[in-house]
């Protein structure tokens, strides 16, 4: 079988490389991110503190190839990041119309940036530490997968992917994370990984095979967790090509 992983793997877990990201630090939960391989399309995350209870995070996927897009992935950074702390800094505000209000400017931004339509399916999440919930959003983006004693739950999409139409919105749910229990993100990219020994058919890995080895893989830590899904597809995929993105986000409460 044939390897995409870098040379640069972390010492717990052999065979993927960490994308180098200041993920904030978080009372009673921990957050990380993985990417398999080398980054040559559109996946973007990032996470940051928004007050002293708050954690904003997101998982974007940009249509099109790295060199094409650059100028997009910049422009959602900046308004990600510009926006967080006004939106979501207050103690007393309604975190979904923040929610709602943040996607609908990234929206507009990616429009403006790419001059027209530019797809961008997006996962975006706010933590709060101190009751346990998450706010999120899913804008045609894959099912986040929410992982508690009850089993796995699907958090789908809740509006039309960013970047389509000019005035599209999002609603923005709440749900609440028990001790213990896990959000997992992955990007189009290793929903899509094809297995390629069987010339007949290209077998996905799909949305059912990152569940499967969710469900199978022992309790640990965020990076743990994300480098166990890129594996697991990596191996699937036995293809010595990177076709797409393959990134993965965990959140864990652990209090």
């Amino acid at each position: 079988m044939h390897s995409l992983f870098h040379s640069k793997a972390h010492a717990t877990v052999p065979g993927v490389e960490s994308v180098l990201s200041e993920f904030p630090v978080i009372d009673g939960a921990e957050i990380a991110a993985v990417t398999y391989g080398a980054r040559v399309a559109g996946d973007f995350y990032d996470s940051l503190r928004v007050s002293s209870e708050r954690i904003l995070f997101g998982l974007l996927d940009v249509a099109g190839r790295r060199e094409n897009n650059q100028p997009i992935l910049t422009a959602a950074q900046e308004i990600f990041r510009k926006l967080a702390s006004d939106l979501f800094g207050k103690e007393d505000l309604n975190e979904s119309e923040a929610m709602t209000e943040l996607c609908l400017r990234l929206n507009r931004g990616i429009m403006d940036v790419a001059g027209g339509i530019r797809s961008c399916p997006a996962f975006i999440g706010c933590y709060h530490e101190r009751f346990g919930t998450l706010c999120y959003t899913n804008a045609g983006h894959s099912p986040g997968l929410l992982c508690d004693h009850t089993g796995i739950a699907e958090l789908g999409a809740t509006g039309l992917p960013l970047g389509l139409f000019s005035h599209a919105t999002c609603d923005a749910p709440t749900v609440g994370m028990e001790k213990g229990a896990a959000l997992l993100l992955v990007s189009r990219g290793v929903v899509e990984g094809k297995c390629k020994e069987d010339k007949k058919e290209d077998l996905e890995f799909g949305m059912q095979g990152v569940r499967d080895k969710m469900r199978n893989t022992p309790p640990g830590t965020p990076r743990e967790l994300c480098a166990s899904i890129l594996n697991a597809v990596g191996e699937f995929t036995c293809s010595p090509l990177v076709v797409d993105d393959m990134t993965a986000l965990a959140l864990i409460r652990s209090a």
